[in-house]
């Protein structure tokens, strides 16, 4: 992010590091738009976002171009560290598996039907909850669940996503 060329006039060393900037200022709104959920989650990842976005303001003092990428940045890093709200009434929603646990640590064991698992629950509003559900629960009993969660079982929609990669 710092990066200062050796070579050339002191104007051209700017436009260098101002180029150098954006495009890391760039990457770093990409990430968090596409990680934006799981960054919550990561301690490290938080800090060093509110770290970056401290970097970025100060250097836009001294550099006044950079000021147009500062509030894309700042929403950016407001909306990944707020804390989840309390959902509206009708929703539309999203269910994501996760494991609270590590892997390596726990022997492996057969999944028992009355094992249970937890569930984020995003909203449309950008909210999320979580569940817990056995794991022979049929999808009838999962959305019951998530109703009861939410205070209301208007609009709710399950989908399911994966990815190859």
């Amino acid at each position: 992010y710092h990066a200062q060329p050796s070579q050339g006039t002191e104007q051209e060393k700017m436009d260098y590091a101002l180029n150098n900037k954006r495009r890391v200022i760039r990457l770093v709104l990409q990430w968090a738009a596409l990680y934006g959920d799981l960054l919550q989650e990561d301690e490290a990842a938080m800090a060093f976002l509110e770290e970056f976005y401290v970097s970025v303001s100060d250097d836009t003092r001294m550099i006044a171009a950079l000021k147009e990428q500062l509030p894309e940045l700042e929403k950016i890093v407001k909306q990944v560290s707020e804390e989840p709200k309390a959902p509206q009434k009708k929703h539309k929603v999203l269910l994501q598996l996760f494991n609270t646990s590590d892997d390596r640590a726990q022997k492996r064991q057969p999944i028992r039907g009355s094992d249970e698992v937890l569930f984020k629950v995003y909203c449309v509003d950008q909210t999320y909850t979580t569940i817990r559900v056995p794991v022979s629960s049929s999808v009838k009993e999962v959305i019951s669940a998530i109703a009861d969660k939410l205070g209301s079982g208007e609009g709710l929609v399950i989908v399911k996503m994966s990815s190859g990669g």
